[in-house]
C-alpha cells in the first residue's frame, strides 16, 4: 500500500493539539496538587505553584531533554531506558528545589514526581486518541523542511518497507486474516490494495538462511541456524554476533538488497545497508567505522529519548509478563498436548522481543521514514518467540500476532508525514510446524540417541547405551519383525557383509576438539527440525559406506525410528541418497527404490536436499524429522512447540503481502529467488541498482564455495 500525501494541516488539527497540551498541562498541575497532599517529603505553599512547577517540568521533558539523551544515551541504551528515568528525576529534583518555596526533599521523591508525570502524559494522549509519536512527526517534518540541506523528493521513486513477521507462515496468516487477529491485513486484502501469496523455503526454513539469502541474494552453505564447520572444528550459529559478522562477509558482494541507502533493524545480517540498528552482524564492536552513526544503539537512542515511551514499554512489557504465566497456567490446567515447560527467567524474557525490541524497531522505522531512506528492512521476531513456546495458534500467540499487525497500521499512518510515498510490504522468512518435541516424545534428544548409536557414554536417565557388537543379533530380530522398514533391512544386510571383509579395520578414537562430541570423533548439531552428524576423524564427506562400517547400528536405527523422517548421505556408488523407512531416492539419477522418502515433504524437496549435499560444510548425515501429513505435526530436535528448520508442513510455506500494482511474484521457491523478486519490485519503482563496493567482492569468497 502507498502510503497518501496527507492533506496540509489536516493529520494532527491545530486545535486538538493545543487541546492535548493545555489538559496535560492542567492534569500535570492537578496531580502535583495531589502528590503534594499525599508526599511527606514534597511540599508547595503557595497556589500559582503548581502551575509553574507543571509548565516547567512540561518544558523539561518535551524540549530540553531530547537533547540531554543525545549525550547521554549510552545510559538509556544499557538500562533499557530506565536510567532516563533516573537522570530526569534528578534534573526534576535540582528544578523544583529552585522554585521559591517549593520543598522537596529525597531523590525517592523525585522519581515518583517524574514518573507520574509520564503517565499523566501517557493517559492524556490515549484518552484524546492523539498518538503521542504524531506529534514528534510533525516537529521533525517542519525541522527538515527548514533545513539547508533537505533532499527534494518530489522527484524521487517511492520507498518500500520490507516488515518480515518472522515465523509467520502462510496457512497461519490465512487463518488470521479470516478470523479477525490480523484486521489490517484483511483490510488492505479487502480494499484490494494488497495481495497475499506464499513462498517456498529453502530446507534449511530458519531466520538465518532466509534473511540472507532475501537481503544478500546467496545463503549458500547455510545448513541451519547453527550448524558444524569440521576443517575449523566450529559450530556456526546465526545468532552469535562474530559467526553472523562471519556469514555476511562470506556473502556479500556489497549490493545487497539496502545498499542504496536503505536500513536494516533487528535482522541478523544488514544487507549491507548505510543505517543499522539491533542488526546481528553489525554490532558495535563489529561495526565498520562508516556505520558508526547507525550503530545498534542508534533505535534505542532515538525511541527511549522520550520518557512517555519508556513508561509506557515497560507498562506494556509488565503486562506481557502476566499474560504468559496466565496462558502457561491455562495450558497446564487443561493439559494441553502439545506443550513444554515456560517457568524460569523465560516470563521476563519474552517482552524482550514481544513489546521493547518491537517498539524500538518501529520507533526507528519511522525516523527512516520521515528521513525519506529508500528501502526498509525490520524484523518483528515476537510472534516466532512465542509460537516457540506456546504453539503457533494459540490464543496467546494470535495476542502477540495482533498486536505487530497494529504496527503495520501505525507505520502506515507515520507514512503520510514522510517526505516520499512509501509502500508497505509484509513477509515472513518461513513458517512453523507444530508437534511434541523429540526428547519428550521418546525419551532422549537426538545427540543423545546418536552418541548412544556410535558408542558414547550413556546419558543419565535417557535409556542405556546399545553396543555395537550386538548388531547383528539385533539385525537378526529386526528382520524378523514386522516393524522393521525395507530399507533398514537392506541396510543390516549391508553391514552384515561388510563387518566380515578383510582390511577395514575401525577408525581408531580421536582426541577432543573444541566442540563437544555426543561420542568419540561424532558432532551433532540440531536446528529445529533438522540435525546433523559429522565424524571428526575424516576430512571431508563421509561416505554412507564407511558410516555403515564404522557404527553399523547408526544408519539402520536411525531410518527406523518414529521421529526421523529422511536421512541425506553421501554413496561412493550412488552420490547422494535420500533414506528413509520404506524407500531411497538417488538424487544424481532420480531413481526411487521402494517408497519415495520424499513424497510428503513437497514438490521441490529433491532439489532442495540435492541442492544442500552440494555445500562444501554439508554434515555428513542430515537427518529431517518426520512430519505426519494426517495431524500436521512433527517431532522438532529442539524443545519446541511450535518450531522449524527442516522441511514438513507449515514451516515450508513463508508469505508474502504486496502492493497489487507491484508485477506478481508467481510463488517463489527458495530465499535467493524471493531476493530476485524484490530486486525488480525496486527497478520496477525507478530504483537504481547498486554497484558493488570498493572494500566487498563482487563474487562469494572462494573459500565458501571451494
Amino acid at each position: 500500500m502507498t502510503t497518501p500525501a496527507p492533506a496540509k494541516g489536516r493529520l494532527l488539527r491545530g486545535g486538538r493539539v493545543v487541546a492535548r497540551l493545555l489538559l496535560v498541562w492542567a492534569a500535570v498541575t492537578g496531580a502535583l496538587r495531589l502528590l503534594d497532599a499525599w508526599l511527606d517529603g514534597f511540599t508547595m505553599q503557595s497556589w500559582w505553584q503548581p502551575t509553574v512547577c507543571a509548565l516547567i517540568l512540561g518544558l523539561l521533558v518535551s524540549v530540553v531533554w531530547p537533547l540531554v539523551v543525545r549525550v547521554v544515551w549510552p545510559i538509556a541504551y544499557f538500562t533499557l531506558g530506565v536510567g532516563t528515568y533516573i537522570l530526569l528525576s534528578a534534573a526534576a529534583l535540582a528544578i523544583l528545589q529552585a522554585v521559591p518555596g517549593v520543598e522537596l526533599h529525597g531523590f525517592s521523591t523525585a522519581v515518583v514526581i517524574t514518573v507520574a508525570m509520564s503517565a499523566v502524559g501517557a493517559v492524556i494522549s490515549s484518552v484524546l486518541a492523539v498518538d503521542e509519536d504524531e506529534i514528534f512527526f510533525r516537529r521533525a517534518a517542519r525541522r527538515r523542511r527548514k533545513a539547508k540541506d533537505r533532499t527534494d523528493f518530489a522527484d524521487q521513486p517511492p520507498g518500500v518497507v520490507f516488515l518480515q513477521i518472522d515465523g509467520l507462515g502462510y496457512d497461519t496468516v490465512r487463518r488470521a486474516v479470516r478470523d479477525g487477529d490480523m484486521p489490517t491485513f484483511a483490510r488492505w486484502l479487502s480494499e484490494g490494495t494488497h495481495s497475499l501469496t506464499r513462498w517456498h523455503t529453502d530446507w534449511s526454513s530458519q531466520t538465518g538462511a532466509s534473511v540472507c539469502g532475501i537481503l544478500h541474494g546467496s545463503n549458500h552453505d547455510i545448513l541451519g541456524f547453527r550448524w558444524y564447520e569440521k576443517d575449523r572444528d566450529h559450530v556456526m550459529a546465526c545468532a552469535h554476533p562474530s559467526d553472523a559478522a562471519e556469514i555476511e562477509r562470506r556473502h556479500s558482494d556489497g549490493r545487497g538488497l539496502l545498499s542504496i541507502g536503505g536500513a536494516s533493524h533487528g535482522n541478523l545480517f544488514s544487507g549491507d545497508a548505510s543505517h543499522v540498528s539491533l542488526t546481528m552482524s553489525s554490532v558495535p564492536v563489529l561495526t565498520p567505522r562508516k556505520r558508526r552513526q547507525d550503530r545498534v544503539g542508534a533505535g534505542y537512542r532515538a525511541y527511549f529519548a522520550n520518557p512517555v515511551n519508556v513508561l509506557r514499554t515497560f507498562g506494556v512489557a509488565l503486562a506481557d509478563v502476566v499474560r504468559e504465566l496466565s496462558a502457561a497456567a491455562k495450558q497446564r490446567r487443561a493439559g494441553v498436548l502439545p506443550r513444554i515447560p515456560r517457568g524460569g527467567v523465560y516470563p521476563l524474557a519474552r517482552p524482550g522481543t514481544t513489546v521493547i525490541a518491537r517498539d524500538v524497531v518501529v520507533s526507528a522505522i519511522i525516523g527512516d521514514m520521515l528521513a525519506g531512506r529508500p528501502v526498509v528492512y525490520a524484523d518483528f521476531l515476537g510472534y516466532d518467540e512465542v509460537a516457540h513456546h506456546s504453539g503457533i495458534e494459540r490464543f496467546d500467540t494470535l495476542e502477540v500476532l495482533r498486536s505487530i499487525d497494529q504496527q503495520f497500521a501505525r507505520l502506515l499512518r507515520a507514512g503520510r508525514l514522510s517526505p516520499r510515498k512509501y509502500h508497505i510490504v509484509g513477509l515472513s522468512d518461513h513458517g512453523q510446524t507444530q508437534g511434541q518435541a523429540f526428547v519428550d516424545r521418546f525419551g532422549e534428544t537426538v545427540e543423545a540417541l546418536v552418541g548412544r548409536l556410535c558408542g558414547g557414554e550413556p546419558v543419565a536417565g535417557q535409556g542405556k547405551r546399545r553396543q555395537a557388537e550386538s548388531w547383528q543379533v539385533n539385525a537378526a530380530l529386526a528382520e524378523a519383525t514386522a516393524t522393521g522398514g525395507l530399507i533398514a533391512r537392506r541396510l543390516r544386510a549391508r553391514v552384515e557383509g561388510a563387518e566380515g571383509a578383510e582390511n577395514r579395520p575401525r577408525t581408531a578414537t580421536g582426541s577432543p576438539g573444541q566442540v563437544t562430541r555426543v561420542a568419540p570423533g561424532v558432532v551433532a548439531v540440531v536446528s529445529g527440525h533438522l540435525a546433523m552428524v559429522s565424524f571428526t576423524e575424516h576430512e571431508g564427506r563421509v561416505e554412507l559406506e564407511t558410516i555403515e562400517r564404522e557404527h553399523p547400528d547408526l544408519l539402520p536405527t536411525l531410518v527406523d525410528h518414529d521421529g526421523v523422517g529422511f536421512l541425506l548421505v553421501r554413496s561412493r556408488e550412488f552420490g547422494p541418497v535420500v533414506l528413509g523407512r520404506d524407500g531411497v531416492q538417488r538424487l544424481a539419477t532420480g531413481v526411487v527404490i521402494g517408497e519415495d522418502p520424499l513424497a510428503c515433504y513437497g514438490p521441490y524437496a529433491a532439489e532442495l536436499v540435492q541442492r544442500v549435499d552440494s555445500f562444501p560444510h554439508c554434515a555428513d548425515i542430515m537427518i529431517n524429522s518426520r512430519y505426519d501429513a494426517d495431524s500436521d505435526q512433527s517431532s522438532p530436535f529442539e524443545r519446541h512447540v511450535g518450531s522449524h528448520g527442516g522441511l514438513g508442513g507449515p514451516q515450508q510455506r513463508g508469505f508474502l503481502l504486496h502492493p497489487r500494482e507491484f508485477p506478481a511474484p508467481g510463488e517463489p521457491v527458495g530465499a535467493e529467488a524471493v531476493h530476485r523478486v524484490f530486486r525488480d519490485w525496486l527497478t520496477f519503482l525507478g530504483h537504481p541498482e547498486p554497484g558493488a563496493t570498493e572494500d566487498k567482492p563482487a563474487v562469494v569468497p572462494s573459500e565458501v564455495v571451494s
